[in-house]
């Protein structure tokens, strides 16, 4: 086993079967840090962690312990969790408890404290894997499964606040000196988004992948496993061995492969092995999974066995019915089994009165009355922990996290938590992300840590009675509930249903815009792969497939050739079944700008306008934005402002809506409209002074504005003595072999954003704070460009020779370098055969640290594609900075002029002396 030091997730970690893989895993840690550890693997063992606080008193308590369904080998953030352990004996519990407090105890650490154990499943041997004296992703986990708030005690213990000191704020009689008592299981489920990248393995090992997680709350192992798989993509139904997003079993699939290597779907291939008559002990001999965790996933199975022997859900019987809801059996899932739909399972479902049971977490097994608005929905009680008289605003959260979908839906989802708040609203709060600040529960009056479902939505909406419900702050996921909702008598605050359902529908999207006269790229809604051919016989290739629905640009693709798009169009079809996809002709060379706004009645109130650096054809979550846009002529500013007026009177907008536009130097169209805050949301709010989202907010419950004080279309708020920056973090180094090109669909899992004086420091900043390593002043740059990207390229080249830079180059780009007396060595292709001998591998260099930036510029007439894609690999693996976008690499040679002006001022600076 292989641990890079200093690294967090498992970065540069990795189980080695062979000394050369110990050399190639070595050799990638030893770019990131400059040590390893060497421990033999205890893969198969099972892993188990601790969280304890410590007081300077020396009071001690362990507060949860959790235990990982998947056995060593798994990085504990890529595996299934549950809280509390499940297959640990009297014995191991309390054996591993006691080495806990004498660990904390001996490191005289005073705070908060994660251990990882590996034990032996078939002795009592153990060993400590590492200890966290510092609030880990475990400790967000394990705050949120016992409602015991580790960060915020550890902040009053290293005050010297001793723990009987503190109050259980659950309960509000005990103290923090009591260790929580759980009377129901969590279960945490990694989300993982590898399909994006075509060539990364889909083996999840040491080294973590995932991008968020969910934490779902049951009376039983089998409630709280199904509804967590269901958390994980509104496209799984529970534990079945369908894949997510609608994704077909290979022809080749070998099960036992799937079962024995872990993978990201490797659950789902576990349902598929009960479904092929595999025991538990054949499961366990190929996953060693412990047998409790397969019993119980076995009798899921057998139970569904039994649904589906009944052909009408209206004539399972109570007991049957009760038994699946107990088991976590959702209603969509029972009805697919009996050949129903989801409405007559529910119907049938109520028509024999099972319901939820509302419960408290409150951290003491109900031993003392909870104090606690923190609550799930179970089908294991039989009475409610609370009556239901609030009719509070329901607020419906983000989700797992995902590309696509992150910490900017929850800022939103706060935004208008707390605006409600101030206004004197009752607030209730759907979600089940356990990294989010939505579900702390002090931040809103009820908090249901339960699914974002039809299901689950209406259950709660018609137990607490609500005035209304928020569907427009979370991202995509609630958004997409907006029609289903509607269609069973829920009032939708904000936008129609009814406008947002047409919006987001491609197809009808295009036809309205034709309609109202507001210019679009050419498009068609497809039928057949022979449409979607004949479409670019039309209008002729680049063509760009687009399905309905979707966030992140899932499936979105440029398609260059007829072979692409029958492999694209198949991917856009299996993620968007049940409606149409839409083919657009992709304009090349157009830039893309993004307008911000809320709109009440159909009448725009507040904007914010952003261009993004890159040209059409990178997603926008992937895409550098500045604000206020830099290269708009006010003719153009105008009929962008045109056409939000006539899109927000058409589709009678009240609440938040973003829209994105094509625009070249005779023409603005528009590409999309959503009709929900959008990710920029939180980025243009801070920059412009005004939340966008408390006002979205105020309107949708239909408050007072104050006109004056709002970026109106005839008052916008552009900053005037600073720029605004936001730029993309990627996770490439942990996604192994995976292409860092940026396509249509989202690939960043994070951002950043700075402020300065001018564009270019302002990039600048952003740049270093995403963590890209800015070259030494006469360092060496490594240069390859397609060839039609050189006449574009060349006074980029010069301002970089100019600037003291030493350039290389691969040989046709060295060669027109050098005709233009721009001095360039030539540079050979790692896999292909060079005309010109003795010159340096450009892999090797990259490896061996001799150069301090790629820049690579392929497109799709590329002739050297693999030498081209293992010299970005390279650059990658071996940290090395990597730009592949022309306008990226424009924008930072003229920054890297300015580099000596830049200063630490941030966002507060600027409009403290704008307000001056």
């Amino acid at each position: 086993m292989v641990r890079a030091a200093y690294c967090l997730g498992g970065l540069g970690s990795g189980l080695c079967e062979t000394e050369e893989q110990l050399v190639d895993l070595c050799t990638k840690a030893f770019q990131m840090t400059n040590q390893v550890l060497i421990e033999k693997s205890l893969k198969g063992w099972k892993e188990v962690e601790y969280e304890v606080v410590r007081d300077c008193a020396d009071n001690c308590v362990t507060v949860c312990n959790m235990e990982n369904f998947d056995p060593l080998g798994v990085h504990t953030g890529d595996s299934i969790v549950v809280a509390p352990s499940q297959t640990l004996s009297n014995q191991e519990y309390h054996m591993l408890r006691e080495t806990a407090i004498k660990v904390v105890r001996h490191f005289s650490i005073v705070g908060e404290c994660n251990i990882q154990y590996a034990l032996d499943p078939v002795s009592l041997d153990y060993c400590i894997i590492e200890i966290n004296a510092r609030l880990s992703r475990s400790s967000a986990l394990a705050s949120k499964a016992t409602g015991y708030p580790l960060a915020f005690i550890a902040a009053k213990l290293g005050l010297n606040i001793q723990l009987p000191e503190i109050t259980n704020m659950t309960t509000g009689k005990t103290t923090a000196c009591f260790e929580p008592s759980l009377d129901y299981i969590v279960t945490k489920i990694p989300r993982w988004d590898l399909d994006r990248f075509f060539r990364t393995p889909k083996e999840i090992g040491s080294a973590m992948k995932s991008v968020g997680e969910v934490m779902a709350i049951g009376r039983s192992f089998e409630e709280s496993l199904q509804k967590a798989l269901r958390m994980t993509h509104p496209s799984i139904s529970g534990f079945t061995q369908s894949l997510p997003a609608g994704k077909s079993y290979p022809s080749d699939y070998d099960l036992e492969e799937a079962l024995r290597i872990p993978s990201n779907t490797r659950i789902h291939a576990i349902c598929k092995a009960f479904n092929d008559g595999y025991s538990v002990d054949r499961i366990h001999e190929l996953t060693n999974i412990d047998k409790w965790f397969l019993h119980k996933l076995q009798y899921i199975v057998e139970h569904g066995d039994e649904l589906q022997k009944c052909s009408d859900v209206s004539a399972l019987s109570v007991e049957t019915l009760k038994t699946a809801k107990s088991l976590g059996f959702s209603d969509k899932q029972i009805g697919n089994l009996c050949g129903s739909s989801e409405a007559d399972s529910r119907s049938a479902r109520l028509g024999k009165g099972i319901v939820p049971w509302v419960k408290q977490i409150d951290t003491m097994a109900a031993e003392y009355p909870a104090m606690t608005n923190y609550l799930y929905c179970t089908y294991n009680g039989a009475e409610h922990d609370l009556t239901f008289d609030d009719n509070g605003t329901m607020v419906l959260g983000c989700g797992p996290y995902h590309i696509g979908s992150s910490v900017e839906f929850d800022w939103c989802a706060v935004s208008a938590i707390r605006t409600l708040r101030e206004m004197g609203k009752k607030t209730i709060v759907v979600n089940h992300n356990p990294e989010t600040v939505s579900t702390d529960f002090d931040e809103c009056d009820r908090l249901y840590f339960d699914e974002l479902s039809l299901e689950r939505v209406l259950d709660i909406y018609q137990l607490e009675n609500s005035t209304g419900v928020i569907i427009s702050v979370g991202g995509q996921i609630p958004n997409n509930l907006a029609l289903p909702l509607h269609n069973n008598g829920v009032n939708v605050l904000g936008t129609s249903p009814l406008d947002i359902d047409a919006a987001e529908s491609r197809a009808r999207f295009s036809a309205i815009l034709d309609d109202i006269g507001v210019g679009q790229a050419p498009w068609r809604s497809l039928t057949s792969l022979d449409d979607a051919l004949d479409f670019a016989a039309s209008v002729g290739y680049p063509c760009l497939l687009r399905p309905s629905f979707v966030l992140s640009g899932s499936a979105m693709n440029v398609v260059y050739d007829p072979e692409e798009m029958k492999a694209f169009l198949k991917a856009a079809t299996e993620l968007s079944q049940e409606h149409p996809v839409v083919i657009t002709k992709f304009v090349e060379g157009a830039r893309e700008v993004e307008m911000d706004a809320v709109a009440r009645n159909g009448v725009v109130v507040a904007h914010a306008v952003s261009e993004h650096v890159e040209n059409a054809g990178v997603h926008s979550g992937d895409a550098t934005l500045i604000m206020p846009a830099q290269t708009l002529t006010n003719q153009q500013v105008d009929k962008i402002y045109e056409i939000t007026r006539k899109i927000a009177s058409r589709f009678s907008i009240s609440g938040p809506l973003n829209m994105q536009f094509l625009v070249t130097d005779d023409n603005i169209m528009v590409i999309e409209l959503n009709l929900r805050a959008s990710r920029t949301c939180p980025f243009v709010s801070k920059t412009i002074g005004t939340d966008l989202v408390k006002v979205a907010t105020k309107v949708m419950v239909g408050a007072e504005l104050d006109l004056k004080e709002l970026p109106t279309l005839e008052t916008p708020h552009n900053p005037v003595d600073y720029v605004g920056i936001k730029a993309p973090m990627f996770s490439w180094p942990r996604l192994r072999d995976a292409d860092p090109l940026l396509r249509c669909e989202m690939s960043s899992t994070g951002e950043v954003a700075c402020f300065a004086p001018d564009v270019h420091t302002a990039f600048l900043k952003s740049l270093i704070s995403a963590g890209f390593k800015l070259p030494p002043k006469g360092g060496n740059i490594m240069i390859g460009i397609q060839q039609s990207f050189q006449p574009a390229f060349l006074p980029t080249a010069k301002k970089l020779h100019d600037l003291g830079y030493k350039l290389c180059a691969t040989e046709a780009t060295a060669e027109y370098l050098n005709k233009h007396n721009i001095p360039a060595d030539i540079v050979g292709w790692p896999a292909s055969d060079n005309t010109c001998e003795n010159v340096g591998i450009a892999t090797k260099l990259i490896q061996e640290k001799a150069i301090d930036l790629v820049i690579n510029l392929p497109n799709n007439n590329t002739k050297y594609v693999q030498d081209n894609y293992m010299i970005r690999r390279m650059s990658i693996d071996s940290q090395t900075p990597l730009v592949t976008n022309f306008q990226i690499a424009k924008l930072l040679t003229e920054s890297l002029a300015k580099e000596d002006q830049m200063r630490p001022d941030s966002l507060f600076h600027y409009q403290k002396r704008a307000t001056v």
